[in-house]
């Protein structure tokens, strides 16, 4: 029987066959395709011909379609829709995949190739991204330990082996936990909460069968629920709930995997000469050292604190008026900061919301898009892995550039947060590819017939990710190792933060934000209430992001500490971490941090693009429009365009002639003057 991962896909653009696939064929194709992987690599490197940048580095680029056919569609709906045995696949896969990367990383005769073209770089007559894709190269098997021999060479692979099992274990644990726990509402409690909300408990009572309302882990229903419930006692239930995932006991408690996940990291960057990992990781992105990191850091962290804390005493005042003693808790936070949104900017998010419908921010997105880029964007009938999924054709002067999918809705079934991936990368050599690019998101389901609702805060996620999206569509670049979003993980945050600033756009919203039941728009005055509160309680906002980057700091600079949670509550007391707030993500719930290297020792990255991002859209604003055909062109034609193929600073000066400093981000935080 045939398998279809192993087929060339004759669908439309070659979009994986879903419908097609089954569970059971993802294992027999990973054999296959691993041995197909290992059978090129072994090819290039016993090539009896000299090397060539085209006989090596080029046919490196263009090996592995099969395995990466197979990947991509797994973990697609690894992550996204998972069930027992796509789980089971994953752990299943983890040390498979790290002992496939090993083995190609301790190919001596391919690394000696690598070796050879290196050394002679300067003769080969390479354009300027060959020579980036060379030196990237050659630098991915230096600091993945080709380099190693013997016991080293050994101890690296165990090390890598054993961090894929658990960065693997850590994200299924999480889930569990989210997935498992959910809160029942009663009918006076599910009274009591705006229609929206009301809504969304009910579509999460149904998708848990659980015979009425609840709350569940998911963000986009428990912030809600923080916010507008007035039940003190079930806020705390609810809060507890969600800040104890993966720190349960038992089966799925993430703290052990974290302090050994840290160890192992050391042990790795040891190897490799380093102090420590975060010398090591932080060695090919823009900040450099960790003392930057940390010197960028603090630069917030002092101006967010002494806000917060003023926010703190506003809203414990609040507390105290309704009846309760006591200080302020974590779980009361987001409650008065809302009631208190309400008197100061005569702001209701259950008045706001109804204007921010899914539907119309997505338009508005590719709406931006068009205005900014030229693309075009049409709607395709193709089966997709879920139910919910949709598809798009985007296209540039009537020629097709990608396939866009999003995936919008939370449920069960899909791990928490909000990400961007390429199905297919773009690249011109060795064979041309345009890109299948998909957001996923976790917006809470609107009960049958009615349409779905974000709030403001959501409408920003879904523009951050299509930024994302953006920069995996417009990328034009030879090769895909330095396509769409292979850049520094401090740089990659850029283009998607950069493009919630037209959110903002006064005329944005004008024209999208309708309201769900008479179609009218968002009135001026609201309007101009929005827009005033754009910076309201940014103190709470960049106090718990901030805290969470320095603890991902701390862990990995110097020893690896014996115990996480000590580290992460002695570096909270360290920088004085306000009592009422909680880190954006605890050490078991950390996933950008535990699930794998992306953001390890780099989740400050967020705040290294902001940065950037904050002066960037300066550039439109300082011509007075934010739809500049030609600001907008050198953007797509520096950063947005070029993916890795050269450095992330030489980009970033070539589209603003300058670097720049905090002052934009405090400023656009509303924390410049504090």
């Amino acid at each position: 029987m045939t398998n279809t991962l192993l087929q060339d896909w004759t669908t439309p653009f070659q979009i994986a066959p879903f419908a097609e696939i089954s569970d059971d064929d993802f294992a027999p194709a990973l054999e296959e395709a691993l041995a197909a992987h290992l059978a090129e690599i072994d090819a290039i490197a016993q090539n009896p011909v000299a090397p060539t940048f085209e006989n090596t580095i080029e046919a490196m680029e263009g090996a592995g379609e099969m395995l990466g056919n197979v990947l991509s569609v797994f973990y697609m709906i690894a992550g996204a829709d998972s069930n027992p045995k796509r789980q089971e696949l994953q752990r299943d896969f983890s040390p498979k995949l790290s002992a496939h990367s090993s083995a190609i990383n301790g190919n001596a005769a391919l690394f000696a190739r690598v070796e050879k073209l290196w050394a002679a770089r300067d003769t080969l007559d390479l354009n300027e991204e060959q020579t980036r894709v060379l030196m990237l190269t050659h630098r991915g098997f230096v600091r993945a330990g080709a380099a190693l021999t013997g016991d080293d060479e050994a101890t690296m692979t165990k090390v890598k082996s054993r961090l894929a099992v658990l960065g693997t274990e850590f994200v299924q644990n999480l889930l569990k936990d989210e997935s498992d726990w959910f809160m029942p509402l009663s009918e006076e409690a599910l009274a009591e909460l705006p229609d929206f909300v009301q809504d969304a408990a009910q579509a999460a009572g149904t998708d848990k069968d659980a015979g009425g309302p609840v709350v569940t882990l998911s963000r986009s229903l428990i912030v809600p629920f923080l916010q507008f419930s007035p039940r003190r006692d079930l806020r705390e239930k609810a809060y507890n709930a969600w800040a104890a995932r993966g720190a349960n006991g038992g089966e799925t408690d993430n703290r052990g995997i974290a302090g050994e996940t840290l160890k192992l990291r050391e042990t790795r960057a040891k190897l490799l000469g380093y102090p420590d990992f975060a010398h090591y990781k932080l060695e090919t992105e823009m900040a450099g050292t960790p003392d930057a990191v940390r010197d960028l850091l603090m630069q917030v962290w002092e101006p967010a604190k002494a806000q917060a804390n003023k926010d703190a005493a506003i809203l414990e005042n609040l507390l105290h008026k309704d009846g309760y003693e006591g200080p302020l808790e974590p779980w009361d936070w987001r409650y008065y900061s809302e009631a208190r949104r309400k008197t100061e900017h005569d702001l209701d998010e259950a008045i706001l919301k109804p204007y921010l419908q899914l539907e119309r921010m997505i338009d508005a997105s590719f709406s931006c898009a068009s205005r900014l880029f030229g693309l075009e964007f049409k709607e395709l009938d193709l089966p997709l892995y879920h139910e919910d999924c949709r598809v798009w054709e985007v296209t540039k002067e009537d020629e097709h550039i990608a396939l866009f999918i999003g995936d919008y809705f939370a449920r069960g079934s899909k791990r928490s947060g909000a990400w961007c991936s390429a199905m297919r990368a773009q690249a011109r050599k060795p064979k041309l590819q345009t890109p299948i690019v998909i957001n996923v998101c976790n917006f809470a389901k609107p009960s049958a017939g009615k349409p779905a609702l974000l709030s403001y805060d959501d409408a920003r996620t879904l523009f951050h990710e299509f930024g994302h999206a953006l920069h995996q569509m417009l990328s034009d670049v030879e090769y895909e190792s330095v396509s769409g979003t292979s850049v520094a993980r401090d740089f990659v945050e850029l283009p998607s933060q950069l493009y919630e600033h037209w959110l903002e756009v006064p005329e944005v919203l004008s024209e999208f934000a309708t309201h769900a039941d008479t179609g009218e728009p968002m009135p001026q005055e609201l309007l101009d209430k929005v827009l005033g509160a754009a910076t309201y309680d940014m103190g709470f906002a960049t106090v718990e992001y901030v805290a969470s980057a320095l603890v991902d700091l701390a862990f990995h600079v110097g020893d690896a500490p014996v115990d996480p949670m000590q580290k992460q509550a002695e570096v909270l007391e360290s920088i004085g971490m306000p009592h009422a707030i909680g880190m954006r993500h605890a050490t078991p719930q950390f996933a950008h941090v535990f699930a794998g290297d992306g953001y390890s020792s780099g989740y400050y990255s967020y705040m290294w693009s902001e940065v950037m991002d904050a002066d960037a859209f300066e550039a439109f604003e300082e011509i007075g429009d934010p739809f500049d055909t030609a600001t907008a062109k050198r953007l797509a034609d520096t950063v947005l365009s070029s993916g890795g193929s050269k450095d992330a600073k030489e980009l970033y000066l070539a589209f603003r002639g300058r670097m720049p400093g905090v002052e934009a981000l405090l400023k656009g935080r509303g924390l410049a003057a504090v």
